[in-house]
Order: C-alpha cells, then sequence, then structure tokens
C-alpha cells in the first residue's frame, strides 16, 4: 500500500495540537480525521515523524495507555523519558491516571 503523504500531514498536524502533559491515541487520532478504522495508518504515520522534529511523537500511544511505539525513538527509553519531563508517570510501559491524561482531539477540538 502507497503512502499518503497527505494523510501524514494530517496526522503531524492533530499531534502538534496534544497539549504538553497529555497524550491521545492512534484510534483517537483516526476518529478525528474521518477514518476511525485507519488507527494503524496512524501508527505508520507516528513511525516517521521521527524525521519531523516538530511532531511530539512521545505523546500519542495506544488505547490502554502503552508506549507501543517506544521502538521508533533513538532509544527504548526516550519516549517514556519525554513524556516523565512533562509530568506524565509512566511505569511498565504504561502512562499512569490514563483515564486523565488522554486527549481526544474530536471531543477537544470542536
Amino acid at each position: 500500500m502507497p503512502l499518503d503523504k497527505n494523510f501524514f500531514t494530517d496526522v503531524y498536524e492533530v499531534v502538534r495540537l496534544v497539549p504538553k502533559g497529555r497524550v491521545t491515541t492512534y484510534g483517537a487520532i483516526a476518529e478525528y480525521l474521518g477514518t476511525k478504522s485507519s488507527a494503524r495508518m496512524v501508527g505508520w504515520a507516528m513511525n516517521s515523524a521521527h524525521s519531523t522534529s516538530d511532531v511530539p511523537a512521545h505523546r500519542v500511544v495506544n488505547r490502554q495507555g502503552l508506549l507501543t511505539g517506544k521502538h521508533h525513538f533513538a532509544t527504548p527509553q526516550a519516549m517514556q523519558q519525554l513524556l516523565e519531563a512533562e509530568g506524565i508517570v509512566v511505569e511498565n510501559d504504561q502512562i499512569q491516571n490514563f483515564d486523565k491524561l488522554a486527549w481526544y482531539p474530536a471531543k477537544e477540538l470542536l
């Protein structure tokens, strides 16, 4: 499947809006973009985001608050370190108080 650069650009625009100290999910971004079933493609976009330094990719986790994208960072600990620098507690690769920290663009960006 060819990569859709316009979709990736749209994903990056949404991720740039995630407030510091909050996280969102692949599925929440897909839903906001009107493609609810494309959470995996959002993941592909995030995997490529590391070449775009102004995209806070560390703020995107899976629907359970797990750091499933951590292996795409420079080191396996980098994603957690970036989140912790923003005051987010991570234990065993999972965001603590995920329900309180989750940011859903479809609700927040009305």
